[in-house]
């Protein structure tokens, strides 16, 4: 069996990917007190690698909101900071890193993007996770590591963070409920995302952690589908037994990113040919679990910092 080691295991995706990974091979997968990938100092990542001598790490560790500063720290220092880490205490070990597909920036409308497509990204957090990807990508080319990039484009499921568009939705129509109103308010634009289930990337994980070296070092994480958000909006509340209004209200602070993309679909061929991989679940059946687990059962949770998508 082999060995992986898991970082970033308390985040949406991490937590998903480290249920899954346990019935497969050995995880270790330590916690930030044991290893925060921004903080840690290069001899002891060395040292904490040397000791655990995984045969595959896995980021999963990231950061949806902050600054510029903020996501060069989370995602191209750390980033960096691993393949150099990886390179002196593991240097046969895979590195799997899980990148975003805002490292594509807009798109032409109708178009499935694939990987080789140019990478234009509008703001900095897409640039960070494209400068993680090309670090990671370099270090592949090199010869030092062996190198995957999952640029995982709408993960959506069970525990996802209020900051995302369908953790709102989720928290305004479990609000409503309890308050016995007769409707919710929120600010959507009129764009289009590929919205993949958080099991999938996790599967794509595995797949990630199993597959043959290869030159294509970066695989789209997708459903290969886009759907107008408005709509996937309306099906959550379908989801939910929610009969109420869903009416024009305030964006969120980071909705202009989100803006500046009007459309997004993952070509997802690449990820067959290279991991064996495709998407097991339909929409409907990740925001049925989406609502299950955070919508009827589940209080508001504060807004996460480190989560990846």
């Amino acid at each position: 069996m082999s060995r992986v080691m898991l970082l970033g295991a308390g985040g949406f995706l991490g937590r998903h990917i480290r249920s899954l990974l346990a019935a497969h091979t050995d995880v270790r997968a330590p916690d930030r007190v044991a290893c925060d990938l921004v903080r840690i100092e290069l001899p002891a990542l060395i040292a904490l690698l040397a000791r655990e001598r995984p045969d595959v790490v896995v980021a999963a560790a990231g950061r949806i909101v902050g600054s510029g500063y903020d996501f060069v720290r989370a995602h191209v220092l750390v980033t960096a900071k691993l393949v150099e880490a990886m390179a002196e205490a593991v240097p046969a070990a895979r590195l799997v890193r899980i990148g975003s597909a805002a490292e594509y920036g807009p798109v032409p409308y109708g178009l499935a993007v694939p990987e080789e497509h140019p990478c234009a990204p509008v703001n900095e957090y897409g640039l960070s996770h494209l400068t993680a990807t090309r670090l990671a990508e370099l270090a592949g080319v090199a010869g030092r590591l062996d190198t995957v990039v999952l640029r995982v484009f709408n993960p959506v499921g069970p525990g996802m963070p209020p900051g995302n568009v369908l953790g709102r939705v989720t928290a305004l129509i479990r609000s409503a409920r309890a308050a016995g109103d007769d409707g919710i308010a929120l600010g959507l634009h009129d764009t289009y995302r590929d919205f993949v289930d958080v099991r999938d990337v996790a599967s794509a994980v595995l797949a990630a952690t199993r597959s043959a070296p290869t030159t294509d070092r970066v695989v789209n994480v997708g459903s290969g589908r886009a759907v107008a958000v408005r709509d996937v909006v309306r099906l959550l509340a379908e989801v939910a037994g929610f009969d109420g209004d869903i009416r024009d209200g305030g964006f969120a602070v980071d909705a202009g990113r989100s803006a500046t993309v009007p459309w997004m679909c993952a070509d997802i061929g690449r990820a067959g040919r290279v991991l064996g991989w495709a998407p097991a679940y339909d929409l409907r059946e990740s925001l049925t679990a989406l609502w299950r687990t955070d919508g009827a059962t589940s209080p508001v949770r504060p807004l996460a910092t480190l989560e990846t998508g």
